[in-house]
């Protein structure tokens, strides 16, 4: 993988970045993202965001190898403090825990009011993300799920608008993703036929449970497991 080959992952992520946008992509690692997304004009400039020494350094190193340095701007900071306000009108993260990103989003919120499109790409935890659009007014606009080497991932876009426009049972739908869900595509199957028996796994597991929290637990499995199956049976 290097600037001018993607991985199948972050090339999802880059094909939704709207033509023209000024870019920050936070947790760049090595800077391919955004050094991929300038070589193949999605974007006029950007900001890649590093908060580690070493991804730091790789990312300086990647930028000037591509001869980018006028136009990638490489800076060590935590999340969205590596951005003035009103820099860049699209954020892209990828690669991060669902939690992780929505806290970065939280802590960052100052920073998106010239932001018209997030990408977010969260290993685990997407229902979080879309948890944290819903109560901040962006809108998810699309999704995609797809599966590389053995792992699958979901990326998940969206604008400032009506927050609730996606969605008909918000509940699952938080879970299972609005769009996805129409979708249904193999790695979709796939993926929730693995959680359900990792669910019922859960389930056997605590079933001679005694404590108050175990058993409460297992019920809150019992009935999602029972919500996911109810849907996808349809």
């Amino acid at each position: 993988m290097n600037e001018l080959q993607l991985s199948k992952r972050l090339q999802t992520v880059v094909s939704f970045i709207p033509k023209g946008s000024v870019l920050a992509d936070i947790g760049s690692d090595h800077a391919y993202l955004p050094c991929y997304a300038y070589l193949h004009g999605y974007i006029t400039k950007a900001v890649a965001g590093e908060v580690a020494d070493g991804p730091f350094r790789s990312a300086k190193q990647q930028v000037e190898k591509c001869g980018l340095s006028h136009v990638i701007s490489v800076r060590k900071g935590d999340g969205l403090q590596v951005v003035a306000p009103n820099e860049v009108d699209c954020v892209t993260i990828a690669g991060m825990g669902g939690t992780l990103i929505s806290n970065i989003l939280e802590a960052g919120k100052e920073k998106l009011t010239s932001v018209q499109r997030l990408i977010l790409q969260p290993n685990v935890g997407a229902h979080i993300v879309r948890k944290w659009l819903l109560e901040n007014e962006w809108e998810l606009i699309d999704e995609r799920i797809l599966e590389e080497d053995g792992q699958m991932y979901e990326v998940l876009v969206a604008e400032r608008g009506d927050p609730y426009r996606p969605y008909t049972q918000l509940h699952v739908e938080l879970l299972l993703g609005p769009f996805l869900l129409k979708e249904r595509n193999e790695v979709f199957e796939k993926k929730w036929a693995m959680e359900m028996k990792h669910w019922q796994n859960v389930i056997e597991q605590l079933k001679y449970a005694k404590t108050e929290d175990a058993v409460k637990k297992r019920q809150q499995f019992v009935d999602t497991l029972q919500m996911v199956e109810e849907v996808l049976k349809r």
